[in-house]
């Protein structure tokens, strides 16, 4: 199939090792049958995928499934999955519901251009057309009317992650937005002409290097969950109020790691090599690569919750005290993190197939990473049923109507949205992915 993203598994076993490769026993197969076509979590709520609602969790899960399909092509439920959740939120006049100025509402439309691909080959041009159109209709929504930030302002015409944020750039939303943006770029961006289309990439390329220039601790290499440029706003209770790193939320939440780098990652996939900004994007790209590497744990193989420390470091027992309430009170531990460490995983596989990351460097760091990912996070019943446990449910910081997610320790370990859970679609979703760049480099682990 000329649209497929992937190619013959043994292909690129050429590259990264041999191919022995047993259907019945494919993790990306396996998770996607028992666990994404069945029933998942997306923050706390349990959905199957072809009802979900037009969401981000289960559409990473959606994503992950039609990848999952290029790469089987035989397995056509899981295309048929995909199409009927596609099916069940498209709207008239093409769209999906979205909320105004919330980039997480984006991300699930990555699954138009495979479904737009595969149904002009069947001859089928009016679903074909309509999944076009939303694609178009959620790229324009973006570059067009999303809210950016102030032009007087730090960070000017970058976008803000969702209205009740303002003046916010989350490392979450570079992978709901900016990703979408640029595989809409590479696949119908020439029809706008090369100068428009290469002023699109610039605008999506600065996006990354605002974040990363903002976020980026040099001396650990990390960057923090947020950066907002406006300290001094109610919202930006949690911002550190210091240079150098003024407007940062004060830790390294892992999962808001892996969201970005899974971006970085997927853009450079489509992003024209000559274009004078591809050679920056790489080498942020090299910088987050190697502090991660840097952070993997050492006997596991997988990444904590909290990228800077290991499981020795607990939350206080005492709390943040915000005008005058106590929140987030809880000795609790930090901890091997699943869907963090699915996402890396997924990274550095995916990059290092693209020649973006250095095989040498890197292949080492990304085999024991999946070996990690099995022994650490999935879970096998004798009824036959899989799960794959300890993901962060959610987090977030702010707004000033919740004085509880305050970025820090004790909120990414104690916090009333941040707990520990299992079969959360987005651990599922990434495991898939990371999966299926194992299952193609030939470094599969069977059960």
């Amino acid at each position: 199939m000329k649209y497929q993203i992937y190619i013959c598994i043994c292909t690129f076993s050429l590259i990264f090792g041999s191919c022995h490769i047993e259907k019945n026993q494919l993790h990306s197969q396996r998770m996607v049958e028992l666990r994404a076509l069945r029933s998942f979590f997306s923050n706390t709520k349990e959905v199957q995928l072809a009802t979900a609602q037009w969401d981000y969790v289960p559409g990473l899960v959606a994503n992950s499934v039609i990848k999952a399909w290029t790469l089987y092509p035989e397995k056509e439920e899981y295309y048929q999955t995909v199409k009927q959740y596609a099916d069940h939120n498209l709207l008239e006049g093409d769209s999906v519901k979205i909320n105004p100025h919330n980039i997480d509402d984006l991300a699930a439309g990555k699954i138009f251009f495979t479904l737009y691909r595969a149904e002009m080959e069947k001859g089928n041009e009016s679903d074909a057309l309509r999944y076009r159109n939303c694609a178009t209709f959620l790229r324009n929504q973006l570059k067009y009317h999303h809210k950016r930030i102030d032009a007087s302002k730090p960070g000017a015409d970058r976008f803000i992650h969702k209205a009740q944020y303002p003046d916010q750039l989350w490392l979450d939303g570079l992978y709901m937005g900016p990703a979408l943006y640029a595989e809409w770029q590479h696949y119908f961006g020439n029809e706008e002409g090369e100068s428009a289309n290469m002023d699109s990439w610039t605008d999506i390329a600065l996006q990354f290097e605002v974040v990363h220039r903002f976020t980026w601790n040099s001396e650990k290499q990390l960057n923090y969950h947020v950066w907002t440029a406006d300290p001094d706003e109610p919202s930006a209770f949690w911002a550190q109020k210091k240079e150098p790193y003024r407007g940062c939320s004060p830790d390294f939440w892992g999962r808001g790691v892996g969201w970005y780098f899974a971006a970085l990652i997927d853009v450079l996939e489509w992003m024209p090599v000559k274009h004078p900004h591809r050679q920056q994007m790489e080498e942020i790209t090299r910088q987050v690569a190697d502090g991660l590497a840097k952070r993997q744990d050492a006997d596991s193989g997988c990444w904590f919750q909290l990228l800077q420390y290991n499981a020795s470091k607990c939350a206080d027992d005492v709390g943040d005290t915000i005008q005058e309430t106590v929140y987030n009170r809880c000795n609790k531990c930090n901890y091997l993190e699943s869907s963090a460490s699915s996402m890396f995983t997924y990274a550095y596989l995916k990059g290092i197939r693209l020649n973006i990351l250095d095989k040498k460097v890197y292949l080492p760091v990304a085999r024991k990473a999946y070996q990690g990912l099995m022994n650490t996070f999935i879970r096998d019943e004798e009824n036959g049923s899989l799960h794959i446990i300890q993901s962060c449910a959610s987090a977030g910081l702010g707004p000033a109507r919740d004085l509880s997610r305050t970025g820090t320790v004790n909120y990414y370990l104690c916090g009333k949205d941040t707990g520990i859970t299992q079969n959360e679609g987005k651990a599922i979703g990434s495991f898939i992915m990371a999966s299926l760049e194992a299952e193609m480099a030939g470094i599969i682990n069977h059960k």
